[in-house]
């Protein structure tokens, strides 16, 4: 959080979410790593691509992508919300364009642009045999039928929802300490449980106004089935930075814009922390012995510290 608190332009936030269609979801569910990936890469090539355009706001844009794969009852809803700052640098990149208050893209433009561009990518993936099909999605491995399969998705409206801007930088830094990490069902919305079932709190989407919160009950190898349904492919990241905030180019990146728009680098020491690095840890306590612990090397974030274990273990 640290790290994200350093990459805070002083501008405003918007949050876009991309939802794909549940004949999409059903392909996504046999092929995890294929189609996640490409819903990361469709989203963020949408919003770049509208981004440029000067009809719309004429700038190189930078964003965060993190993918959710659940609904409120833990069925597979595959989408990604996009946590982007309200602007971008001019083509010649010694201008800082910013968007219209409380207006980042329109979402028409966007949902047609994101349909075009996951549609002809499956079509590739299809193409080259990346995708494998079982039981009841068997059939879509014959190209024909997996195109008529695809063919009604290409006329109808996919849903891109942007949310309400956020309530400045520190509103943005909050959301993503609570939901980036986020799992399918947390702590709190747990009921009860015994040897047969499972109780927790769900949200009721066709109640469109008031208390939307419901009990659901499953049995309780129907809820660890659906709790498995979002573990990701190993070695799978679900939090991505695209555009300026690309991790070969963020740093440099969020300099210049800070330049451009006169800013100061926000720094907020967590609480309880010296500014000093050598002062860090000297009065934690050993989790082995108790004793306290003393500082034997310190390093900035990213540099490979001389030590490759502890002292005990290294004369040992």
């Amino acid at each position: 959080m640290q790290a994200r608190m350093e990459d805070l332009l002083p501008a405003e936030y918007f949050h876009v979410v991309f939802t794909l269609p549940a004949q999409i979801a059903d392909i996504a569910y046999q092929n995890k790593a294929a189609v996640y990936g490409l819903l990361f890469k469709a989203s963020s090539q949408t919003l770049l691509t509208i981004a440029a355009d000067p009809k719309h706001l004429g700038a190189k844009i930078g964003m965060t992508s993190v993918l959710h794969t659940w609904g409120s009852a833990m069925t597979h809803h595959p989408h990604v919300h996009v946590i982007v700052p309200g602007g971008g640098l001019s083509p010649d990149g010694i201008r800082w364009i910013a968007c219209r208050p409380g207006f980042f893209l329109p979402v028409k433009v966007l949902s047609r642009l994101f349909r075009r561009l996951f549609i002809e990518g499956l079509s590739r993936l299809h193409k080259a045999g990346k995708l494998r099909f079982f039981g009841e999605l068997a059939k879509l491995a014959d190209p024909d039928t997996f195109a008529a399969h695809l063919s009604p998705l290409r006329k109808t409206s996919w849903v891109v929802y942007a949310k309400p801007p956020f309530g400045g930088p520190e509103a943005v830094l909050a959301y993503l300490s609570r939901y980036t990490h986020r799992v399918a069902i947390s702590n709190h919305r747990l009921i009860s449980t015994d040897a047969n079932t499972v109780a927790f709190r769900c949200k009721d989407y066709r109640i469109k106004k008031g208390d939307r919160m419901n009990v659901m009950r499953l049995t309780t190898d129907e809820f660890i089935r659906r709790f498995l349904i979002h573990v990701l492919p190993s070695g799978f990241h679900r939090i991505r930075h695209t555009g300026f905030l690309a991790n070969g180019i963020r740093r440099d990146r969020i300099s210049k814009i800070r330049r451009l728009l006169d800013a100061e680098p926000r720094q907020t020491p967590v609480e309880g922390e010296s500014d000093n690095p050598e002062d860090h840890d000297v009065h934690q306590s050993c989790p082995k012995c108790g004793g306290t612990m003393i500082v034997i090397e310190t390093f900035l974030r990213g540099q490979t510290p001389k030590s490759r274990a502890p002292p005990w273990e290294t004369a040992a």
